[in-house]
């Protein structure tokens, strides 16, 4: 069986612990990391100023933290969509044009169908 290769394009921190991620095939996806920062090597990213340290590797095209943690890209490529606290509201943190600060988050599906992927 293949495993699929796929690339982080670029990535963006939208919220504490929350990133947007996209990748080469034109794919977005936001993560929420908090609930998944556990065990040896992810446990010290809950703190918040080691989490905010992320950096996309230029030669595996991945996110990687000085401690070294990282996650596979195709890992989070097939990530579960919005792993999110229903409830959690993304507003005002980009500025006053930008589609982001409109999102609302209530479901997966529906917060994915309103994101901008260009």
């Amino acid at each position: 069986m293949l495993h699929p290769i796929y690339q982080i394009h670029s990535f963006q921190i939208v919220a504490p612990y929350i990133l947007q991620i996209k990748f080469d095939d034109g794919i977005a996806k936001i993560i929420n990391f908090k609930p998944w920062l556990t065990g040896e090597l992810y446990s010290p990213l809950c703190e918040l100023s080691l989490f905010n340290q992320v950096q996309l590797d230029p030669e595996i095209h991945t996110l990687v933290w000085p401690n070294g943690a990282d996650f596979d890209p195709a890992t989070l490529h097939d990530w579960p969509a919005l792993n999110h606290h229903p409830n959690l509201e993304i507003a005002g943190l980009h500025g006053e044009n930008d589609p982001w600060d409109k999102l609302r988050i209530t479901t997966g599906l529906e917060a994915l169908a309103a994101l901008p992927l260009s």
